[in-house]
This record gives structure tokens, C-alpha cells and sequence, in this order.
């Protein structure tokens, strides 16, 4: 069972889901150095324990997702090139394997919204708001979100928010492709919780397939996606999970898929 060593991030796990919460409310939940070595830990403990088949992200308190990098700690960094190889959660999280889900219940800013667009599903409060804020404070995003902006919103609207850092409202985000449903605050976290055991309950390598193979449809020319797809597909078909799913659907019986 995967645990954190730190106060500043929660994890709780409830059958195949994890739960994630970064536990600085009173800082808006920006993330720390020692937060960033924690979740960097925290990812590579998803991919490798098997009882975990998707993750939940959320932030704690009524305020903020994630508000990200702590900015009093960017000068503890001695040097450019220190801050450039530092330790950095984003990398972590899109190397996880298995379903992410966002939680988004406030604000999702700088690093929060790339936590945000890193994750495969995004829900948000109603209330939620956005912003790629850096360029306020003299610098752009690092963890993928010119990336996401332009693929997810389209290259206007991500230069509309990077070339500006002003917040978008979680309307303007859900008509823009940022999250796909809105929800109040309060529900926010009982419909994220529903959606994941909803796909826990699927067989884990064909989620995890499915996973890679919605990024390699959108990073990968299109005829060899389409290849992809059908590698992916074949690795799948050859699985103990297809041969349950195929004989419950004859004997009319629900499956047991146990990610082999």
C-alpha cells in the first residue's frame, strides 16, 4: 500500500484507488522542493504497486488545486542550471503508467494547471479558475504547458493565457477543452471518486494501454498511431483479462480482471 512520508501530501487509497491531496492550504497548496521529491516518489510507487490501478489528484482545503511552485523557495536554487535540473514532480506524473484523474476544487495556477492538464481526466469545481501565471513574474511554465494549452485549447487561446497569465473561469475552461465536467465544489470530490472506481473496475492493462495510446494519438503521425493502436490492441487481445472478458460476456456473468 503506498503511503507518504510528509504531512504536506495526503494519500489515502480506498480498493484500487489512490488518493492524492497536496496539504498546504494556508499556501494555496504550493509545492515545495520537498513536495516535489515526495510526489516524484508517490508516481514511481503507483506504477509499481499493483493494487493501484488509478489515482486521484486533488488539493486540500476550500481555496486551491494547486498554486505551484512555492515562489520564496525558487532562490534557494544557487544557480540557473541548478534550477533547471532540479527535482521536478511534472516529469514524475507523466511518466505514471496507470489513469490519472484531476480533482480541480480551486485555483489551478502556474505549475497547478500543468498538475491539472498532466492527468488523463480533469473535472473542476465550478468555482475553479486557471491561469499560466508565470509570465507575471518573469518567466513561462516549464512542466508542459505551452504543450497542453496548445493541443488541449488550441494556439490561440494557450497564447491568449500564457502571453497574459490572467485567469480563466472553469466555464471558459470547459468550452476551451481544458476539463471535461463541472461540478459544485462540495460533489467535486464524491464524482471523481465514482469515476475512478468506475475504471478500477476495468481490466488494469488495457486501461494502462489505452492510456498510452491516447498519447501516441495525438504525438504520433497519423498512419502510425493507427499502427499503434493495433500493436496495443494485440497486446491486450493476448491477456488472461480478454480471455475473462470474453467468456463472462458468453456465461452473462460481471468479469474478474485481476491485470493479467
Amino acid at each position: 500500500m503506498i503511503h507518504s512520508t510528509i504531512d504536506e501530501v495526503v494519500v489515502e487509497t480506498d480498493g484500487h484507488v489512490a488518493f492524492i491531496t497536496l496539504n498546504r492550504p494556508a499556501k494555496l497548496n504550493a509545492v515545495t522542493p520537498e513536495m516535489s521529491k515526495e510526489l516524484t516518489r508517490l508516481a514511481h510507487a503507483i506504477n509499481d504497486d499493483d493494487d493501484v490501478r488509478v489515482a486521484v489528484l486533488t488539493g486540500a482545503g476550500e481555496r486551491s488545486f494547486c498554486a505551484g511552485s512555492d515562489i520564496r523557495t525558487l532562490d534557494e536554487y544557487e544557480t540557473a542550471w541548478a534550477f533547471r535540473n532540479r527535482v521536478d514532480y511534472c516529469d514524475a506524473l507523466r511518466e505514471v503508467r496507470k489513469p490519472l484523474i484531476a480533482a480541480v476544487n480551486g485555483y489551478a495556477f502556474g505549475g497547478g494547471v500543468e498538475t491539472a492538464m498532466i492527468c488523463d481526466i480533469r473535472l473542476a469545481a465550478d468555482t475553479a479558475t486557471f491561469a499560466a501565471s508565470e509570465i507575471k513574474l518573469g518567466w513561462i511554465g516549464g512542466g508542459g504547458m505551452s504543450a497542453f494549452l496548445a493541443h488541449s485549447a488550441g494556439p490561440s487561446n494557450a497564447a491568449m493565457m500564457l502571453l497574459t497569465g490572467d485567469p480563466i473561469g472553469a466555464a471558459t475552461a470547459q468550452a476551451w477543452g481544458l476539463v471535461t465536467e463541472l461540478h459544485p465544489r462540495e460533489r467535486l470530490l464524491a464524482r471523481a471518486s465514482e469515476l475512478a472506481h468506475t475504471i478500477a473496475s476495468r481490466p488494469p492493462i488495457a486501461a494502462q494501454t489505452a492510456k498510452a495510446n491516447v498519447r501516441a494519438a495525438y504525438t504520433m503521425p497519423f498512419d502510425d498511431a493507427m499502427r499503434y493502436e493495433r500493436d496495443l490492441q494485440t497486446i491486450c487481445f493476448a491477456t488472461q483479462d480478454a480471455a475473462e472478458g470474453r467468456a463472462a460476456f458468453t456465461e452473462k456473468r460481471a468479469p474478474r480482471f485481476e491485470g493479467r
